[in-house]
């Protein structure tokens, strides 16, 4: 295997010096148009590659963007919605110099994650799926550009938000559920540590208010199925509803399998609406009606906002993306 080339080897192909392939690497403006001419056709010749570790010595910047989330493995890995980010975020830095870091975390004890970033291991970061216990991500938010996914609890001035408008989009479904007929309906929210959580319940409550009806009852998961079918556990035993509207795909699931379990019909029992439209909603029977957001956008909306920042630009602070009811089987 040929040895990579080096910056003196490229200096010397330029005739010029080792500070001036520096600056043209750096991309510094500080070159005559003879010597970056020069430059690039050596680098060109030689297939130079430049040093990152050496680049970020030299910029203070690492070319690196963490992406946090406040939560454990077994929901991250287990949760279609962190892929369908990810997807985004990766496919947004397909184009740039940046590479990604992933920090996964339910908290941050002796603020090991939080150091990493402050000490200049990443020059920005996204935050998703953060709760009101979260502490730690303001903190992350003082040291670096942060753009959010989701509503901050605390939102200062100058704070980057990407976001749906949730309280509409669940407004949206359990409108469906009383278009479609339905008056003893349910709620599965989401952890109201979460704003979004909070807003989707915001949203169910107001539908049902303008239609002059009463939640037959509330109870809430976290997102994950297990939560779901225990919850849905919990209606049957108050009394069973026509209808839920469950804060996420993967509780509507989990739902759907206790009311099978337990001989209710879907959805000529019981209606059942989820939010996201992942993978997920196509793996039921039937097949589920839910909110479907954004996420690969998200991801990659928010990628190209810190992008800018780090740029030096002004990006929008707040980017609010559009969702859509998609109706299916199981309302």
């Amino acid at each position: 295997m040929a040895s990579r080339a080096t910056i003196e080897q490229v200096a010397a192909a330029a005739g010029v010096s080792r500070s001036t392939v520096s600056r043209v690497v750096n991309g510094s403006a500080a070159v005559s148009p003879e010597a970056l001419h020069a430059v690039q056709s050596a680098i060109a010749e030689l297939n130079y590659v430049p040093n990152r570790a050496a680049r970020s010595l030299a910029s203070r910047q690492t070319h690196a963007i963490a992406l946090i989330v406040p939560e454990d493995t077994t929901r991250f890995f287990g949760d279609p919605f962190f892929a369908s980010i990810v997807a985004g975020i990766t496919g947004a830095l397909g184009g740039s110099d940046y590479l990604l870091n992933l920090l996964i975390a339910t908290g941050d004890p002796g603020d090991k994650m939080t150091s990493f970033v402050r000490n200049g291991g990443v020059d920005g970061a996204l935050i998703v799926s953060h709760h009101t216990s979260d502490a730690f991500v303001e903190r992350i938010a003082d040291a670096v550009p942060v753009v959010w996914g989701g509503r901050p609890l605390h939102q200062r001035p100058s704070e980057y938000v990407v976001d749906v408008d949730n309280a509409s989009a669940a407004r949206s479904a359990t409108q469906h559920l009383i278009d479609t007929g339905r008056k003893r309906i349910a709620t599965i929210a989401g952890p109201q540590t979460m704003l979004a959580s909070v807003d989707r319940l915001q949203g169910f409550r107001s539908a049902l208010a303008d239609a002059g009806l009463e939640p037959f009852a509330e109870t809430a998961g976290d997102y994950s199925e297990a939560s779901g079918a225990e919850a849905a556990r919990r209606l049957l035993a108050a009394g069973r509803p026509d209808a839920i509207f469950a804060a996420g795909d993967l509780m509507a699931r989990g739902a759907l399998r206790m009311l099978s379990a337990k001989g209710v019909r879907v959805p000529d029992d019981v209606a059942i609406v989820g939010f996201d439209d992942s993978q997920v909603a196509l793996s039921t029977d039937p097949q589920l009606t839910t909110v479907r957001q954004p996420m690969y956008a998200m991801g990659k909306t928010m990628t190209g906002v810190l992008l800018s920042r780090l740029a030096g630009n002004e990006p929008p602070e707040v980017t609010i993306l559009p969702t859509e009811l998609v109706v299916r089987g199981s309302a």
